[in-house]
Parts: structure tokens; C-alpha cells; sequence
């Protein structure tokens, strides 16, 4: 039985799923951010939570085949269609032996950040991995 909090392939909204066959042709870096909204009751938000989330998610060997088809088949029998990227994972598992080729930079945790401004980025480091940013 697959673990449903421990599987990084599924771990996106739905949607999300297919992004990697709308991206233009040639792209190979994606840098994306991290902020709170404007808008809201609080002008500032106190960061925290990175690094437990980095920890229990992202470090170490967190792809692997059983998860590769695991969420393959999920995603299937979710959208009726193959849009999963199955040789994406692949290609991560194989070149990264399961670990996920990106950098993370953030504000320290703790800190009291003014809304509307950039608490966290995360960008890929495998030209071929552009995808998995976002």
C-alpha cells in the first residue's frame, strides 16, 4: 500500500500535473518565488515551517519507481488521460538517484516579513528538470 503523505510525485494540486507539457520549447531554468498575499488582515507574516517541510519532503532520495507508478496510475484513473510525466521522474531517479535537482533559498525562519514580499525561491538545477519547480 502506497503511502499518501510520502509520494513527491502526487504531492501538487491536480492541475499542476500537466504543466509540464505547456511550457515553451527550450526552456531549461525555472526560478519561481514564494511570497503572502496582499490584501489580507496581516500586514506581515512570521516565516517558519521550511525547514521541517524540507525535511520530511524534499531531503534525500524521495523519487522512486514505485512511486513513479504509483502516481502515474493515480493520475490516469484521475484525469481518464496520460498527463503525468513519468520520464521526468525517471530521468530524476536515473541522473539524481532519487533526489530533486533544486535550489531552495529563503528568508531565516523566524522572520517577520512585510506581505507582498518573497519568503522563499526555488529554482531547478537540471536543465532537464525544468518542470519540477513549480
Amino acid at each position: 500500500m502506497q503511502d499518501w503523505l510520502n509520494n513527491i510525485c502526487w504531492l501538487t494540486d491536480s492541475y499542476k500535473v500537466s504543466h509540464f507539457k505547456q511550457y515553451p520549447p527550450g526552456t531549461r531554468r525555472v526560478y519561481s518565488y514564494f511570497e503572502s498575499r496582499s490584501g489580507s488582515t496581516y500586514p506581515e507574516v512570521c516565516f517558519f515551517g521550511l525547514r521541517y517541510f524540507l525535511e520530511r519532503y524534499l531531503a534525500g532520495e524521495v523519487v522512486t519507481a514505485e512511486k513513479i507508478d504509483a502516481a502515474e496510475s493515480l493520475f490516469r484513473q484521475h484525469f481518464g488521460s496520460d498527463v503525468f510525466n513519468p520520464a521526468g521522474w525517471q530521468h530524476i531517479l536515473d541522473k539524481h538517484s532519487g533526489r530533486l535537482p533544486i535550489v531552495i533559498k529563503a528568508v531565516p525562519e523566524g522572520t517577520i516579513v512585510p506581505e507582498s514580499n518573497v519568503l522563499m525561491t526555488v529554482e531547478n538545477t537540471d536543465d532537464e528538470a525544468y518542470w519540477l519547480t513549480n
